[in-house]
């Protein structure tokens, strides 16, 4: 799932939080080949309303696709599961969200750990791709592919690393890590809110169905997006995102239960 990729460079961020929603915890994840560059505008605009927020890079992330494919699933989930587990152990009442993959990182780890609420935008379980059937062979054979290009995005640019080529071999990570959302997502317990662009041409619209499927009366809201692409946290949808999701955290954390804690 490519995300769009000029300044400033990708780094993790963190805010503490600050006033009457300091004690409300959100984990952010980044997409695949992204950075939290990506989320950025969002994880700053939940910090100004005052929430404690982290968005860690993942690794192979930031960098360039060398590295990236010398990275795996478990490293990029247990890169953002540390980060809800400090977070979460810092406040008493914890969320995750994601774009993309993230999507995928965050109902993962709402599976595994009691969170308050999940808040997800374009999430990944699928693919277009039918090849991404054999990928497990052809990652053997082909080292990289072309990343997938959204012809009409409205997206910002951001300088995400050297991400001109996809590795197959991370590919081949990335439908793993889809493969143990898709049989984890039953142990989701939170209220769950989406995010959909109308027009994606990097998550098919087989990924919300599964969710769905899968989720059942989890999935308290599901919001279409009719101006953005794939990456609507830098598209013109980005503000209706910002404070659906902010409304989301505020409403489902006065009937939480206190977040877990490691």
């Amino acid at each position: 799932m490519t995300e769009s990729s000029t300044s400033p460079r990708p780094a993790a961020f963190s805010s503490p939080g600050h006033g009457p929603n300091a004690d409300i915890g959100i984990a952010i994840s980044h997409g695949f080949t992204g950075s939290p560059l990506s989320v950025l505008p969002w994880a700053e605009h939940l910090a100004a309303e005052g929430y404690a927020v982290s968005v860690p890079l993942l690794p192979g992330h930031g960098t360039d696709w060398q590295e990236l494919a010398r990275t795996g699933w478990r490293d990029w989930y247990g890169s953002f599961e540390a980060a809800y587990l400090d977070l979460a152990a810092r406040t008493s009442t914890c969320f995750v969200a994601g774009l993309s993959m993230g999507g995928a990182l965050a109902l993962l780890t709402a599976a595994r750990h009691g969170t308050a609420g999940v808040s997800v935008v374009n999430p990944g379980l699928s693919f277009y791709d039918r090849r991404v059937r054999v990928v497990g062979l052809l990652k053997y054979f082909q080292r990289t592919t072309v990343p997938i290009p959204e012809e009409q995005s409205t997206a910002a640019i951001t300088d995400d690393g050297d991400y001109s080529r996809t590795p197959l071999a991370a590919v081949h990570e990335l439908k793993k890590l889809f493969a143990v959302t898709l049989r984890e997502l039953p142990g989701v317990t939170a209220p769950v809110q989406v995010f959909k662009s109308v027009t994606d041409e990097v998550v098919p619209p087989t990924s919300l169905e599964l969710l769905r499927a899968r989720l059942r009366n989890k999935v308290t809201e599901v919001v279409e997006l009719a101006g953005s692409g794939h990456v609507a946290t830098l598209d013109v949808d980005a503000p209706e995102i910002f404070a659906r999701s902010s409304g989301f955290f505020r409403d489902h954390a006065r009937h939480s239960s206190p977040s877990e804690t490691p």
